[in-house]
């Protein structure tokens, strides 16, 4: 479980975040949204204890990510953006270092990082140094970093950039399978889509703070509704049908009413049918994650 209260991080004169109230239960996916300096990044490194904040709270499992750090960074696996490790070092023995800080004994350490190197398709490559992966392999190091002591809550900061779809795939499989499994999890991304399909709820961030969460029932009437047409056999009258149910918009193929959540398809159909149109397609169209999104944060 993560709880953060009023959260404010201020760079000189600078409010990167400003009072932001958030929470993420177990056994959750929060997906976090913004444009490039909406303060996703700050919040997460905040909320992993990278950095402190100017004021506010951050509990992770209640314990308080400033005043009792040591004991909070044990309970959050976090996977940065850009994953910057000692580039001489070789990773099972980095991967061992992190271990110790959980109390992990070195036999139980070598045989969790065999496992996870496997699982994460890196174990091919444990003698070399960290400066020779490749970024898409730094992010599945990341990832097997995180793990190590087996947390109960999780941050990735845009994990999927830099991933092939294969990569993509295993990362997405991977998130569920921690969700099923109780964790907590808040997962930035800018692949739109990929919160869509994996997010319990969806905060947008604009300016430092949240201005909408959205709920997985929300996701599924965004915005204004329109009612896509599609006419085997239009004509220069159709229009005049149409408009009796809403504003017009015509794609060269489709037609659109919006503004038409009063609206049942049914009775448009109806008065097509009567008029000798024949209804090729008609049907509910909601507006996208990715419209809606742009809407809220322009």
């Amino acid at each position: 479980m993560i709880a953060i209260s009023n959260l404010t991080k201020s760079f000189k004169n600078f409010k990167a975040v400003n009072d932001l109230n958030m929470d993420i239960s177990n056994g959750e996916i929060l997906g976090l949204a913004g444009l490039n300096g909406a303060g996703k990044t700050t919040t997460i490194r905040a909320t992993a204890g990278i950095i402190f904040p100017t004021s506010g709270k951050i509990l992770v499992d209640n314990f308080d990510m400033v005043e009792n750090k040591t004991e909070a960074s044990k309970h959050i696996g976090w996977v940065p953006e850009l994953p910057n490790f000692e580039p001489d070092s070789r990773p099972i023995p980095l991967l061992k270092y992190y271990a110790g800080f959980y109390g992990i004994n070195s036999a139980d350490a070598e045989k969790d990082i065999v496992e996870l190197m496997k699982k994460f398709d890196i174990y091919a490559y444990k003698d070399k140094k960290l400066k020779f992966y490749s970024q898409g392999m730094k992010k599945r190091f990341s990832l097997v970093a995180a793990m190590m002591g087996n947390p109960d809550n999780f941050l990735f900061d845009e994990t999927l950039n830099g991933l092939d779809p294969q990569g993509v795939r295993e990362v997405r499989d991977f998130i569920i399978e921690l969700k099923k499994q109780g964790k907590s999890i808040l997962l930035s991304s800018h692949i739109l889509s990929e919160l869509q399909n994996v997010a319990d709820r969806i905060a947008i961030m604009k300016n430092g703070t949240i201005i909408k969460i959205l709920t997985r029932d929300d996701l599924n009437h965004l915005g204004t509704t329109g009612i896509k047409i599609h006419i085997k056999n239009p004509d220069d009258k159709l229009d005049k049908v149409l408009l009796n149910f809403g504003q017009l918009e015509y794609d060269g193929y489709y037609y659109m009413i919006k503004n038409s959540s009063n609206v049942d398809p049914s009775d448009i159909n109806n008065e097509l049918v009567k008029a000798n149109y024949k209804v090729d397609y008609i049907g509910v169209q909601n507006e996208t994650l990715e419209e809606y999104f742009l809407n809220m944060v322009k």
